[in-house]
């Protein structure tokens, strides 16, 4: 069974069919790309997923349940995180801070415990911080941690709103055009960081305009144009469709 299951979602803005009649599955353990160009309804299936927006029809299912239409908070308490184009960063807040708010679902302490400054509440405290250095270890972010988010040059923008994701406990992950604005070498890292992220038993669903780092990322790729589903298949494959060229890729070399 499908780790995410999309079946049938239309999405429709006024006259506009943003995505129509889509469906695909995202296994446990991998990672699927997604790409087509602007305006193919890719940013839409991430909202609709993320539980920003709800479909017209169809619906979508989290390891064999329904979530349409639930709340952005219940959805990320089941298990799935999303990493904006943008990067949503409490700007005047450090870096470590940053990625221990990450681990706000998952206290069990209740507040005023956490006031009180009990013993439960103190060793609990203790583990998050332990938890959130190992992930900006992971990520490569240590020695910036007192930092503030807001001086980060824009690729340890990127890494530390994935550092915050993973401080969530994703599931899933939904990567939405993680290595936009970087230089090569970010690019590089970006890209085994992602492998690695996978290796820690998170599976991928990645929307990038890379082809490249896309073609090198993933298992399977699904391939949007005009809100349709045209092309489904593994890169190799994908890079020789001729629809896939025609309506996206053109001569790129990729």
């Amino acid at each position: 069974m499908a780790l995410l299951e999309i079946k049938n979602i239309t999405r429709i803005f006024g006259g506009l069919i943003a995505v129509r009649d889509l469906s695909l599955d995202v296994y446990e353990g991998e990672i699927l790309g997604l790409i087509g160009p602007n305006g193919a309804g890719k940013s839409t299936l991430f909202n609709i997923i993320s539980g920003f927006i709800s479909p017209n029809k169809g619906k979508v299912l989290f390891k064999g349940k329904e979530i349409t239409g639930l709340r952005i908070d219940q959805i990320a308490q089941k298990g799935i995180a999303r990493i904006f184009q943008e990067p949503t960063l409490f700007m005047q807040e450090t870096v470590f801070e940053n990625v221990l708010s990450g681990f706000h679902r998952h206290y069990r302490q209740p507040f005023w415990k956490a006031f009180l400054h009990t013993p439960a509440a103190n060793r609990e405290e203790a583990l998050k911080k332990e938890n959130a250095l190992e992930i900006l270890d992971f990520m490569g972010l240590t020695y910036m941690s007192n930092e503030l988010a807001a001086n980060l040059p824009h690729g340890h923008q990127r890494a530390l709103a994935v550092a915050i994701a993973l401080a969530t406990g994703p599931e899933l992950l939904l990567l939405d055009e993680p290595v936009t604005g970087m230089n090569p070498t970010e690019t590089m890292d970006m890209v085994e960081k992602i492998k690695q992220i996978r290796k820690r038993g998170i599976t991928v669903l990645i929307v990038e305009h890379d082809m490249k780092a896309v073609m090198s990322l993933c298992d399977r790729i699904v391939v949007l144009s005009l809100g349709v589903k045209i092309a489904e298949d593994m890169p190799s494959a994908i890079r020789k469709d001729e629809q896939v060229i025609e309506a996206y890729l053109g001569k790129q070399v990729i």
